[in-house]
């Protein structure tokens, strides 16, 4: 494991309802990351569990059982193997508590070690899951990464949040699946995870389920937005790319993004000037 690089996995698949189907095919393609160097396996939003509101109406009979079970047959491949995996479920609460839309990160030993809590939840995911209420982090070959859901990706601030936590590279697990047909997202999705590499210097490993009709397929962008490694429309893929932190990219804002998080909106010092404070003349 080099310092400052990690190898990982960027996956999808047609998430659906049958968490033991969601399961076998995660296990099925950490097997594939692993043969193909990866370090990291990162998985879509309620990869395991599926997603309420889409893959079935509401929790009423939900197998909370099926969903430990395979989470704990993850977490064994995972120790097995020796990989990280960012795993997408459903994680439930006490008190008659809405459950949480998560992300699991998963250890080399098999430990779940953080979970990230979607924290912008739609107003109707907002019927069927309750909201998070912190950021998180985890380091992986010195590498710090942060963990975001879906909806987030509307909101520059919490990426921005995370640049304040000194994240170097994001996991960003989406479920933009099963759609009529090609909307807004599959238009906006893609250009604002490269705004957000970009605007950031952040690495980015965007997963997006790939049910019929999936409004775009996964992508993996570098610190300067370029998109470095795309899937397919609609195809089950895993795809391995290299985060490396020792690489220097193009940073626009670079020398004068400090400024702008800490309030202050211009790159100079303002002038003393009555034509300046004039702005009605020529």
């Amino acid at each position: 494991m080099a310092e400052g690089i990690i190898r990982v996995a960027t996956c999808q698949f047609a998430v659906g309802p049958d968490v033991r189907r969601n399961g076998a095919l995660i296990r099925k393609q950490m097997e594939r990351a692993k043969d193909e160097g990866a370090e990291v396996a990162h998985f879509p939003e309620a990869a395991l569990s599926g997603y309420a509101g889409a893959d079935f109406p509401t929790w009423d009979g939900y197998d909370w059982v099926a969903l430990r079970e395979e989470t704990e047959r993850i977490r064994e491949s995972a120790a097995r193997l020796g990989m990280w995996v960012m795993l997408g479920s459903s994680h439930p609460l006490s008190d008659g508590h809405l459950p949480h839309n998560s992300l699991y990160v998963i250890d080399p030993a098999g430990a779940i070690v953080e979970r990230y809590d979607k924290c912008f939840c739609t107003s109707g995911d907002l019927k069927l899951y309750a909201c998070g209420d912190h950021l998180s982090t985890v380091t992986i070959n010195g590498v710090r990464c942060g963990l975001l859901i879906c909806y987030d990706v509307r909101f520059p601030e919490i990426y921005r949040a995370y640049r304040r936590l000194d994240a170097q590279c994001m996991f960003h697990s989406f479920y933009n699946a099963r759609a009529k047909g090609p909307s807004i997202h599959t238009t906006i999705i893609r250009p604002s995870l490269q705004t957000r590499a970009a605007t950031n210097y952040l690495w980015i490993s965007a997963t997006n389920a790939s049910a019929y009709y999936g409004s775009w397929p996964s992508v993996f962008v570098r610190p300067d937005g370029t998109i470095a490694g795309s899937l397919r429309f609609h195809r089950a893929g895993v795809m391995v790319n290299a985060v490396d932190t020792t690489q220097q990219y193009y940073d626009a804002s670079r020398e004068f993004r400090d400024r702008a998080m800490a309030g202050i909106l211009r790159s100079g010092e303002p002038v003393e000037d009555a034509r300046s404070a004039d702005r009605t003349c020529l």
